[in-house]
Parts: structure tokens; C-alpha cells; sequence
């Protein structure tokens, strides 16, 4: 049989940078663990355009159809602010989201205990948290219809619609319950079903879906508004967080931030399984492109490292390895091992990216 594949879109900023400690990771999977992987390299986003004229050239496009999973790290920076919106590096990105019906993203906001302190809220909240967000990835109000900046009335208006099929809401809801099936058997779904009629339609599917197959899950509704308040109040009394698109993109940024550094999250977007049974799989961190600190050797290579985690996980079937490379980071973060955005301010010297690295390279050849 062949290795399972793998399409790197590095992309723009630190994208590389972090992306080229993951391949180090890769590789040491594959001479130390015999996990070999085929891998393929592409552009996207910024990149992409600057070789292209485009986010994404169709060409990259055939091959993240055709893969077992692909790996970003970042796209966009301040040089393509002053393109047409058709042609921004997000675009991009979510083209790949779309085209590869990746519905279901997976965010999970993990606060390892050596960074509790670095958390804004206090430490007693926010230790031991392990959360994981289910957003809705394809619809919603980024890509219902009508959309766009027209003129009404001599006026310009701008018009986003907020659009939900049942079989959109359904799909995404079961990926949700199986996942609180696998961890602590609680599935929080939030919406506004108070003022959206989007939002009554949403609570109404969950709510038969959990009927029909998952009444062993703990289902319970909250308002979006609320939910976000909740996070910051008490977020341990969550385990699965399912929400719509919209909801999900503020949602997850607010969870990311209580574990105290965006450098430190990864996420995974699913989609339907393809003939070999994996999931249509775009893995990447939650972080940025970081332009600001870009070819220094500062960016935390820590979650796209994750990303590659999850892989293993959910499209791999290797939780096991999986397991090995989470706590390998963990590890070193014990150590105290840090690269600058995870430095108390008198903490000494930052790792580069590439000490990081080799940190986590280290541990991994200490679990063996």
C-alpha cells in the first residue's frame, strides 16, 4: 500500500517558518516511528497570488482534492491589503474551505499548565481547561446569498445572509455529538434562536438529531451572546461547544485567548469521508501570518505543530502517536522552554523557532 499523503501550503509570513519545524516532526515520524508519509508542496494565499495572480491556482486546488489531508500555515500581510476582495489571500483559503466541503472545524482551546499564568483571566479558571469548539465551516452568513455592497435609495447598502439548510445544521451536529461521545459527553449548542430565525431552525435540528441517535449526550442550548460571557466566567463547565459560522469564528478567538497565546491552538476542518474512508481534512493553526515578526525566527512553531497532531488523529487513525506528539509539547513547555509570545518579562532569553523545534524533536526521542 502507499504512504498516506500530505499537501503542504506553507503560505505567506511565518507560514513557512513554522510549517518547515513540522516537516522536521514528519520526518522524524517517519524514521523513528515508521509512519511515512508522501509529501507534496504548494502555494497559497499571498504566495500564491505573487506567482499566479491568484489565492489559489486551480491546479493546487486539484491536488487538495486528490490528497489524504493538507497542511496550511498562513495566509494574507499588509502588501495585499490594496487588492480587489476577489483576489485577497483569505480568498484563498476559504476556496480550499469550500470546494473541499469542509463543514465541520474543530477548535480546541487547551491550557497546558505551565502557560496557566499567561492566561488574562485567573489561573484557578482557566487551568486544566480543555475545550473543544465545533464551528459550521461551508454557510452561513459568509456565504449565503444574496451578498455583497450595492447601491439602494442613492445609498450604499451591504448585505450578508444568514442561511441554514436542516441538512447543513444535521451533518455538522452529528460530527459534533460523535466527538462529545469520545470526551466527556457533553455538547453545549449555541445560537440566537431568540431574534434569528436561522437560529430556531438551528436548535430545532440539533435538538432532533440528539433525539434520534445521541441521547446519551448531555445536550444543552445557550444564547451566542451569553455563551461568549459564559467562556470568560466559568469556561470549564464546557466540554463540546457546537455553533454556526459566524457565531463560531468570535466564539473560538474568545476561547483561544483564555489559554494565553494564539501560538499554542490548532484546528482541523472535516469534511464527508472521501473512498478510503478519511475525511476531506484541511489542518492549520489559529495563529496569523505574523508579518510583523516574519524570517526573524520568533514565531512559535507550537500549533501548526498541534495541527500535525490532529492529523494524526482524526485523519490517520494514529490517536496513539497523536497522544506521544501533544505531550512531547507539553514537555517542553514543562521545561520552560519558550519562544518569546510565552516569556513572563523576565524570563530570560526566548527560544528561536527552531530551538523550539529541536525541543520538541528531543522529547519525542525521550518517549521512545
Amino acid at each position: 500500500m502507499s504512504n498516506p499523503s500530505l499537501l503542504i501550503l506553507a503560505g505567506d509570513g511565518i507560514g513557512p517558518e513554522v510549517m518547515a519545524e513540522v516537516q522536521r516532526i514528519i520526518d522524524w515520524f517517519g524514521d523513528k516511528r515508521g509512519l511515512k508519509f508522501d509529501v507534496s508542496e504548494d502555494l497559497v494565499g499571498g504566495a500564491a497570488y505573487d506567482a499566479h495572480g491568484v489565492p489559489l491556482h486551480d491546479d493546487t486546488m486539484a491536488k487538495a482534492q486528490e490528497v489524504d489531508a493538507v497542511l496550511l500555515g498562513a495566509v494574507g500581510g499588509p502588501k495585499y491589503d490594496v487588492l480587489d476582495f476577489s483576489v485577497k489571500p483569505e480568498r484563498g483559503l476559504l476556496r480550499l474551505r469550500k470546494e473541499m466541503d469542509l463543514f465541520a472545524n474543530l477548535r480546541p482551546a487547551q491550557c497546558f499548565d505551565a502557560l496557566a499564568d499567561f492566561s488574562s483571566l485567573k489561573k484557578d479558571i482557566v487551568a486544566g481547561l480543555d475545550i473543544m469548539i465545533v464551528r459550521e465551516l461551508t454557510s452561513g452568513s459568509y456565504f449565503g446569498e444574496p451578498r455583497g455592497i450595492f447601491t439602494e435609495n442613492n445609498e450604499r447598502v451591504g448585505i450578508n445572509t444568514q442561511r441554514y439548510t436542516e441538512s447543513e445544521i444535521d451533518r455538522v451536529a452529528r460530527a459534533a455529538f460523535e466527538l462529545a461521545r469520545k470526551r466527556g459527553g457533553k455538547l453545549c449548542s449555541m445560537e440566537k434562536a431568540n431574534v434569528m430565525e436561522s437560529g430556531i431552525l438551528w436548535r430545532d435540528v440539533v435538538t432532533e438529531v440528539h433525539e434520534a441517535d445521541y441521547k446519551d449526550i448531555e445536550l444543552s442550548h445557550m444564547y451566542a451572546d451569553n455563551g461568549a460571557m459564559q467562556l470568560v466566567r466559568a469556561p470549564k463547565q464546557f466540554d463540546v461547544i457546537l455553533t454556526d459560522n459566524l457565531f463560531g469564528d468570535l466564539l473560538s478567538d474568545c476561547a483561544a485567548m483564555l489559554t494565553g497565546s494564539l501560538g499554542m491552538l490548532p484546528s482541523a476542518s472535516l469534511g464527508a469521508p472521501m473512498e478510503n474512508g478519511r475525511p476531506k481534512a484541511l489542518y492549520e493553526p489559529v495563529h496569523g501570518s505574523a508579518p510583523d515578526i516574519a524570517g526573524e525566527g520568533k514565531a512559535n512553531p507550537c500549533a501548526c505543530i498541534l495541527s500535525f497532531a490532529m492529523a494524526l488523529r482524526y485523519s490517520f487513525s494514529e490517536g496513539g502517536e497523536a497522544d506521544r506528539l501533544e505531550a512531547a509539547v507539553e514537555q517542553v513547555l514543562a521545561d520552560g522552554v519558550r519562544t518569546g509570545d510565552l516569556m513572563q518579562a523576565d524570563g530570560g532569553t526566548p527560544a528561536t523557532t527552531s530551538e523550539m523545534g529541536s525541543a520538541v524533536i528531543a522529547a519525542l526521542d525521550a518517549s521512545l
